[in-house]
């Protein structure tokens, strides 16, 4: 991995110790009084009881709920990009892996979930892939959808969703905070939100004196085939979020949340910086960041850019790219980067 992990401490310890960390100072929550009722994703969920049994489509979802100390409830997890964080991998160990990818329905329901929760739409929504909420709704299984990836953000023309607002990390806070309800843990959600809102603050204050004010940025995800068009951040997603606290410009101007763009075009913009992403999954060939470096070095288009003649390429971890606990760390790799490459103030 060549992607920093710059703020290790609280959230890369143990649950235990974490929580016991994270608590010292942290004013007592209301405890939660069910039955709970919520507003999730333009649909309204009732729980009356916390959860015991809950299947987890989605990285950030299952380690959100690793980090609130609630690794034995989850009876199922899918949807993985890389490996699990460190502290979590013993309590990952005893959790079925559905899929790497996307589970089916019916895998999910023998699980005997009594909640299942996603990371995107597209898996668990109108139109879910995995199912639609009315289908788990029939069978009794209540839904939970991440904030993060409905809440500004229009996913009814498929694929990855057009935001109409910018990310902020306020909607992973919710989804901590509603966790907390959910599960009778809000003590322990606003500890961890209050962690995470320190890192963050850390993060900024550490690169005030570097932002690169209006540096051209593209940050490269995958590509379907490696030499056709590639899925780019879009203007308002997780990856522009982290280039707004730098002062950076995201090349890329669409709402999309990762649009598909020609090298063409991204050569008419001539980032003066390429961010390209590193994951474990497999799902596209360009998803190997070694072909990844491979086609920027040698692809007659792209090899001609300023920022790969001039080596300025960023590995960037793809947790730093989702809605989640490691959306901050992008800022300081990402920050590091900048100022090394000479373009900073």
């Amino acid at each position: 991995m060549s992607a920093a992990r710059p703020f290790h401490h609280l959230l890369r310890l143990p649950a235990v110790a974490l929580l016991g960390a994270l608590a010292a100072g942290t004013a007592a929550a209301a405890p939660t009084k069910y039955p709970l009722t919520l507003e999730n994703c333009r649909e309204t969920i009732t729980f009356n009881a916390a959860p015991q049994r809950v299947v987890a489509i989605g990285q950030t979802q299952t380690e959100i709920l690793y980090a609130l100390g609630l690794g034995d409830r989850v009876v199922g997890t899918a949807v993985w990009f890389s490996p699990v964080a460190k502290p979590y991998q013993a309590i990952d160990a005893k959790v079925k892996r559905l899929a790497d990818n996307d589970p089916s329905f019916e895998a999910v329901l023998a699980r005997q979930p009594d909640l299942v929760t996603a990371m995107f739409e597209w898996h668990v929504g109108p139109n879910g892939i995995v199912g639609k909420r009315d289908q788990f709704a029939q069978v009794k299984v209540p839904t939970y959808v991440s904030p993060t990836d409905c809440v500004g953000k229009d996913n009814s023309g498929g694929g990855d969703g057009v935001r109409t607002r910018m990310f902020t990390m306020e909607l992973v806070y919710r989804n901590i905070r509603e966790f907390g309800q959910i599960f009778d843990v809000s003590d322990r959600a606003e500890a961890l939100i209050a962690e995470l809102q320190a890192r963050e603050a850390r993060a900024v204050r550490a690169v005030a004196d570097l932002k690169a004010k209006d540096v051209p940025v593209v940050v490269w995800f995958s590509s379907k085939d490696i030499k056709g068009d590639g899925f780019m951040a879009g203007r308002n997603g997780v990856p522009a979020y982290i280039l707004s606290k730098l002062g950076a410009r995201n090349v890329i101007t669409t709402n999309e949340e990762w649009p598909l763009v020609g090298w063409e075009s991204i050569a008419a913009a001539n980032p003066a910086v390429i961010v390209a992403v590193q994951m474990d999954r497999r799902r596209f060939p360009a998803d190997d960041i070694e072909k990844k470096l491979a086609f920027l070095r040698t692809d007659p288009v792209a090899s001609k850019l300023d920022a790969v003649k001039k080596n300025r390429i960023v590995v960037l971890d793809v947790g730093a790219t989702r809605a989640g606990l490691d959306t901050v760390d992008g800022i300081e790799t990402l920050a590091r980067a900048i100022a090394g490459f000479g373009l900073a103030p």
